[in-house]
């Protein structure tokens, strides 16, 4: 019988190896057939099969037996290999995270990224081999960010939408009136609070804050004097001055750290006015990989925390 092959290796499958180890095992065709639960037949057409795509006969007959070929010899540990290779695709990819060398791209302003980043790169870095975090703007986030793969995680109170991104909640904060409280009062009514001189965020992409939008959409409307790129650049025009500055609440242990602040007096609009959820936003081709998902799990345990200050 020619055995040159025939077929592809592409050809070869795990049933076939599985049962090339049972007659190699076993020593008999008909013994391999009754400890796979198969017909006799099947067995030997697979085999047929099998010695097409190895080139040998693999068994050869030996009294009342067969025995294994020197070939079928050496080819029985891959088979053992690739077995397992197989059983370990099938059941995915692990992940251990001390043996990890991980090199994240994540995309926040400046709030996000001062409040959580910080945290979440000692955290991570202290659980894994190594880390290498790159950290660029968000500015008004797009879903080609995710899709380009320009960064692996997104953090934003706006998350883009499409149906191959994924988002969750991170933490949920609020808009405060921030001031300082050695060059004026807060302020007492909705109408002060209106009529006030203001300081802004404005992003590079002249992207408005959320809650500026809000403002608009409600019919409301404040003097603002100073708009800035970024959270950062309001404490500079704040200190010492009349003016006023809405912004998040857990910038004060932050960029706003010595000013006073209160809640915006905008009555019964203030709570829907002034929420500013957080949320952590990825393409659906991370859903679920494992180092992907570990790390999400850990910026989750740091938000949780930084909610809490």
């Amino acid at each position: 019988m020619n055995y040159m092959k025939e077929i592809d290796h592409l050809a070869l499958d795990g049933h076939a190896l599985e049962l090339f180890l049972a007659v190699l095992e076993e020593g008999s065709v008909t013994a391999a057939a009754t400890r796979l639960g198969l017909t006799q037949s099947a067995v030997s057409h697979a085999l047929n099969k099998l010695r097409r795509i190895a080139g040998d006969p693999l068994f050869a007959k030996s009294g009342r037996g067969i025995v294994a070929t020197a070939h079928a010899q050496a080819l029985a540990g891959k088979a053992r290999a690739l077995i397992d290779e197989m059983r370990s695709f099938a059941g995915g990819v692990s992940f251990a995270p001390e043996e990890a060398q991980l090199s994240l791209t994540i995309a926040a302003n400046d709030f996000q990224r001062d409040l959580l980043l910080p945290r979440f790169f000692d955290h991570v870095a202290a659980q894994v081999k190594s880390l290498n975090l790159r950290v660029i703007p968000s500015q008004s986030p797009s879903p080609a960010m995710l899709r380009e793969n320009r960064c692996d995680l997104l953090i934003t109170p706006l998350p883009p939408s499409g149906v191959d991104i994924v988002q969750k909640r991170l933490l949920r904060d609020h808009y405060v009136c921030y001031y300082d409280a050695k060059a004026r009062a807060a302020p007492a009514s909705r109408n002060a609070y209106l009529a006030a001189r203001h300081i802004t965020v404005v992003y590079t992409d002249n992207e408005r804050l959320d809650f500026d939008r809000r403002l608009a959409a409600n019919g409301l409307h404040r003097d603002i004097a100073i708009s800035v790129p970024s959270f950062s650049g309001v404490p500079s025009f704040l200190r010492g001055s009349q003016m006023l500055a809405s912004m998040p609440s857990l910038l004060a242990s932050g960029v706003m750290r010595g000013f006073a602040q209160t809640p915006i007096p905008l009555a019964s609009r203030t709570k829907t006015l002034a929420e500013l959820p957080m949320f952590m936003v990825w393409h659906q081709r991370y859903q679920k990989d494992p180092a992907h998902r570990w790390v999400r799990s850990q910026l989750e345990a740091v938000a949780t925390t930084a909610a809490k200050l």
